[in-house]
């Protein structure tokens, strides 16, 4: 079902804004000797702003249950948060993510072959796709089915991200599912690669990896 695209970038972004009062009607600014290497500034598009609302929507449930801290919930260091929340979301607190209690993350092996994939097809000189990169790797570690575990509303959205942000990547011919898909990826860029993937407690896992699914 197509919904109009104010319900679907509005609802995010209302409920951040009721945290931290946040308005999303801000250029991102990149300045160069930072995360953001590129001295440029550009709106940044609804969509992304959408996503990445998500994200930290996400990762702000995590801090507080306790179950995470801000870099775990994302994948990102804490210099490249308070970045993307300097530059991005001007209006939040940043103290809200207690980025002080945070330490930086240090991939596994799978996360690691996940990111080097997704930062191969990312779109060249966009350090908005670097992090989107490092936080679908990241997010892609945890058992809920991924664009649940990114906090997007449906897959749909999910495959716009990944269209937007690692074209060559997305070019998805084979319909098959996301998580599958990059699996198989990984899999013949090593030559051979188990899925690990906490997924099993996916409601969808069979959808995604069992033989011959489409």
């Amino acid at each position: 079902m197509v919904r109009p695209e104010s319900s679907i970038f509005g609802q995010a972004q209302i409920l951040l804004e009721g945290r931290e009062g946040f308005t999303g009607k801000v250029p991102v600014c990149f300045s160069s000797g930072s995360m953001f290497p590129i001295k440029r500034c550009r709106p940044m598009t609804r969509f992304d702003r959408h996503a990445l609302t998500c994200i930290l929507l996400r990762a702000l449930e995590e801090i507080d249950s306790g179950t995470a801290t801000a870099t775990e919930a994302t994948g990102l260091s804490r210099a490249e948060l308070r970045e993307i929340l300097t530059h991005c979301f001007p209006a939040i607190n940043i103290s809200a993510f207690a980025l002080a209690r945070a330490t930086d993350p240090e991939p596994d092996m799978e996360e690691q072959l996940l990111l080097d994939l997704l930062l191969a097809h990312a779109r060249p000189g966009d350090p908005i796709s670097a992090s989107f990169a490092k936080i679908i790797a990241h997010r892609a570690m945890h058992t809920d089915c991924l664009w649940q575990a990114l906090g997007l509303f449906d897959r749909d959205e999910l495959s716009r991200l990944l269209a937007t942000h690692f074209p060559a990547l997305a070019s998805n011919t084979e319909n098959i599912r996301w998580e599958k898909y990059i699996y198989r990826k990984v899999g013949k860029a090593e030559g051979c690669f188990h899925v690990q993937r906490a997924s099993q407690d996916c409601s969808d896992f069979d959808a995604y990896f069992g033989p011959g699914r489409r």
